[in-house]
């Protein structure tokens, strides 16, 4: 099937990065609990991976009941999100299950111009997400 389309033109084609400034929006993000942490790219592995077990060790000793945690990572950070979720899981000895949700983030790019003649742009992409379930199963 043969259709008649017009080339679609993008922005980037318009824009000239010297009369252009990229200023990245951050992401909604979902309602936020003690229990949710937001992995990302630029804090250390170890320290984010010492938070989740301090949130679950807390849980296990009854303190403020948090018996379940969810990590979420976007982009570049779902690597380590699941890598976090599998050290956790792997050092439980089988006290600790994982369910893992995909989805995609709708983001906001704002593009400000360098000069007073052009007017700001806003641009619109899709990145990848992921938000993990860590939660403690009752011993057999």
């Amino acid at each position: 099937m043969v259709e008649n389309r017009e080339p679609r033109r993008t922005i980037e084609a318009e824009l000239d990065p010297v009369e252009y400034t990229l200023r990245k929006r951050l992401p909604h993000h979902l309602p936020w609990s003690p229990s949710d942490i937001y992995v990302n790219i630029k804090t250390d592995f170890k320290a984010q991976l010492a938070c989740c077990q301090k949130l679950l060790d807390r849980g296990a000793r009854g303190q403020n009941s948090c018996s379940e945690i969810y990590i979420h990572g976007l982009g570049l950070a779902i690597n380590r999100a699941i890598n976090i979720a599998l050290q956790l899981q792997a050092g439980s000895f089988g006290s600790l299950q994982v369910a893992a949700n995909t989805s995609t983030v709708e983001l906001v790019d704002e593009l400000e111009p360098e000069t007073d003649t052009r007017e700001p742009l806003t641009r619109i992409r899709n990145n990848s997400a992921i938000h993990i379930r860590v939660f403690r199963v009752a011993p057999k």
